[in-house]
């Protein structure tokens, strides 16, 4: 994949609704037992992935310009890197998506 490859629609889906800062829409692209693994401190489930993003990413205000798109280790994962903006960290990640049934089972974010 290229940074003009298509995404698949439920990471496209999550940020658009980061940059939107719109956290019901960011929070449904989840699974119910969905995580975020940021930078190794794991939040799972919908209350705790919540809370870490009211703290820390849409409540920081995050903006997320991407820069490139890649197939991940497995068929289900993505990874996109972006360049973070906000009032939280600012600078480029990379976020891993790995999708299952059409939900984010996991989003991990990396250097």
């Amino acid at each position: 994949m290229s940074a003009e490859s298509p995404l698949p629609p439920v990471v496209s889906a999550f940020l658009d609704a980061a940059n939107a800062r719109d956290t019901a829409a960011w929070l449904r692209t989840f699974a119910p037992d969905g995580a975020v693994d940021d930078w190794g401190r794991v939040f799972t489930g919908y209350e705790a992935v919540r809370g870490w993003s009211d703290a820390e990413f849409i409540g920081a205000r995050v903006t997320l310009d991407v820069t490139e798109v890649s197939a991940g280790p497995g068929d289900e994962d993505v990874t996109v890197l972006a360049q973070v903006g906000g009032d939280g960290f600012n600078g480029p990640s990379h976020f891993t998506f790995t999708v299952r049934e059409g939900l984010i089972g996991l989003m991990r974010i990396t250097a």
